[in-house]
């Protein structure tokens, strides 16, 4: 630092300089002056303010939302049955015709399908089905006959009537003699899949009422749900459900609300109801415990966004946008929600850059660098 001298002449102090000094005084006082105006004019490259945050961004389109209730429970086979011997026999598989092999579990059958032969000689010659033919056959001829001697006079009403209560009785014995013997035959009374079946050896007997094979049908399915109190205003009749497993990741079913009860439980506070599953490719288990996603309103066409996006502050929803590589805070109105998405109402439009990375430590009009 340069200081100017002084001396004292005729009693005034005076001040006394010296030219080389006086110059280096002007030249580092213009110096300092030029560093102030440069340092006013050029803020730092330093400056918060202008450093370009590294922000990822979508580009938003309109899609499709909806606002689910969630519920979770047991899938079941909407038919299902346990055929029983009814008789203690001796007997026999059959052979699907689909694979020309015995029948296993997982085989699928046809209504109506011989599954299992009951073999007993003595207790189908007791039944006599042939003896039995003969009688309503001889019946039915008598009958004739009586027929046309009663038009001719040659009989009475009362004789020509006892005939067609020999055929009546011939009728009846012949039917019964029929179901008698279809109880040694197992058949699948509806379309399904075999889902028990006892080890089988050849001339393997088995004991009167015990589990022949155990069928069902579960093409299609139904779970009872049990919903909270506060779901009873949205949840209606024939509203869509979608159905997932977690062996099903790719997979969503379609199923829908069927029944429900109007009455809540004064013990847990819910009410029950019934969904019914569309499983055509048979790709859902009987007993496997679902997830039931049941679609209570849907908006078409929407403005979508991620959830975590979305700042909240007191009544006030924002989320950042990108203009001209600097990010724009925009205020929002949201709709319905998801898991993960939410509806916007008002604030965003169709094509405007979302920031959905790095909107952490954003500010209002910062500087960003969008990544590719």
């Amino acid at each position: 630092m340069i200081y100017p001298l002084y001396q004292l002449e005729n009693g005034q102090a005076t001040l006394k300089t010296n030219s080389n000094n006086h110059m280096k005084y002007r030249i580092l006082l213009s110096t300092v002056i030029f560093a102030l105006l440069a340092a006013c004019s050029n803020p730092q490259q330093s400056s918060p303010s202008e450093i370009e945050t590294p922000v990822s961004v979508q580009e938003l389109k309109k899609g499709s939302i909806s606002r689910l209730i969630n519920t979770t429970g047991t899938a079941q086979a909407t038919y299902s049955t346990v055929l029983n011997a009814e008789m203690s026999e001796l007997y026999t598989l059959q052979t699907n015709a689909s694979t020309g092999k015995p029948f296993k579990l997982g085989d699928t059958v046809k209504k109506g399908q011989l599954i299992i032969r009951l073999e007993d000689k003595e207790y189908e010659n007791g039944i006599a089905l042939e003896s039995k033919k003969l009688s309503l056959e001889i019946a039915e001829q008598e009958q004739s006959k009586q027929n046309a001697l009663y038009e001719k006079g040659g009989v009475t009403l009362s004789e020509m009537r006892n005939t067609e209560v020999r055929v009546t009785n011939a009728r009846y014995d012949l039917e019964n003699a029929d179901f008698s013997l279809e109880k040694m035959n197992v058949r699948a009374p509806f379309d399904g899949v075999i889902v028990s079946l006892p080890h089988y050896t050849p001339q393997s007997r088995i004991a009167q009422g015990d589990e022949m094979v155990g069928l069902m049908a579960y093409s299609r399915m139904y779970m009872e749900i049990n919903l909270p109190e506060s779901a009873i205003q949205y949840v209606r009749l024939n509203q869509p459900v979608h159905i997932t497993h977690y062996t099903l990741q790719n997979d969503t079913l379609l199923g829908e609300i069927s029944e429900l009860s109007p009455a809540i439980s004064t013990e847990t506070r819910t009410f029950k109801g019934k969904v019914l599953i569309d499983n055509n490719q048979l790709k859902l288990r009987p007993g496997m415990f679902v997830k039931a996603d049941i679609v209570v309103s849907q908006a078409d066409s929407a403005i979508i966004i991620p959830k975590e996006v979305v700042f909240s502050r007191r009544n006030r929803k924002y989320v950042y946008i990108v203009e001209r590589n600097t990010a724009i805070l925009r205020d929002i109105q949201t709709g319905l929600e998801d898991e993960n998405n939410m509806e916007v109402i008002e604030g965003l439009n169709e094509n405007d850059n979302l920031i959905i990375r790095g909107y952490e430590t954003l500010r209002e009009n910062s500087r960003v660098k969008v990544l590719k």
